[in-house]
């Protein structure tokens, strides 16, 4: 396993823990180089989920990817990294429990987005302005109002 702060591949397994599903193993590392720790996941290879993109080309879901579009849009907010966790477990359970293994990235983003919305709404608009493209500053202003709307309901 290669550290990533220094990028050796000397390491040692300090801590083996199962999920409780059993489906995960949770491992916790020290870089026998530069002596930090880090934890790696591993989970049983099979045949990969696909997300359908808005264009129609099929993709392999990849965790790593939804992470990293929701820490983009958390970042410097209050969220905190098992919020994401979350977060990234339902993205992925709605592709695995999808009947024909595929699920419409549209469908993924907006079950992101309406939780983000509960989460943090700073959190939600940048992820929202990203989602949807915004092409100006009307469309942004727009989901801005919306949500304005909304709190004041609420």
């Amino acid at each position: 396993m290669r550290c990533p702060f220094c990028e050796q591949t000397s390491d040692k397994v300090v801590d083996s823990r199962e999920s409780k599903e059993g489906d995960v193993i949770r491992r916790r590392r020290e870089c026998l180089h530069c002596y930090r720790r880090f934890t790696t996941y591993e989970r049983i290879d099979e045949v990969p989920y696909m997300v359908v993109k808005k264009d129609g080309r099929r993709e392999k879901f990849d965790r790593q990817k939804v992470l990293n579009g929701l820490l983009r849009a958390c970042e410097k907010r209050p969220v905190s990294m098992s919020n994401l966790e979350e977060l990234v477990n339902e993205a992925e359970s709605m592709v695995v429990e999808a009947p024909e293994r595929e699920c419409a990235t549209v469908a993924i983003g907006e079950c992101l987005m309406e939780r983000l919305r509960t989460i943090d709404q700073v959190a939600y608009v940048r992820f929202a302005s990203v989602y949807r493209d915004f092409q100006d500053e009307e469309e942004f202003l727009k989901e801005v109002t919306a949500l304005i709307k909304q709190k004041k309901l609420n």
